[in-house]
């Protein structure tokens, strides 16, 4: 795995419920990508090829417009290691939640 991305998707909505179901639509497209992921309170974070998380990372953004965002803000973290493996969500936290 060359890649970690680590994305936080804010609607620009004011209603909390509002927020939570479109960030929710979000989750659920990263969790259909079929790559590794956690769900974190803040961010989710996702491992795999760099370019293809480039991609999910910008379809965050168009699924929560078309679930009815009038705008959204995105805070991404990148790991990038295109010649070797990047440290795993695993390896960071699996200790803290055996």
């Amino acid at each position: 795995m060359e890649a970690s991305v680590a994305i936080q998707t804010l609607p620009g909505v004011q209603d909390d419920d509002e927020l939570c179901r479109i960030v929710d639509e979000v989750i659920a497209y990263i969790a259909g990508t079929g790559y590794n992921y956690y769900v974190g309170p803040f961010e989710t974070t996702i491992e795999g090829p760099y370019d293809e998380l480039m991609d999910i990372v910008k379809e965050c953004q168009h699924i929560a417009i078309r679930a009815g965002a009038p705008s959204v803000a995105a805070y991404v973290k990148v790991s990038y290691k295109p010649e070797g493996e990047v440290l795993s969500i695993e390896k960071k936290i699996g200790k803290y939640h055996a």
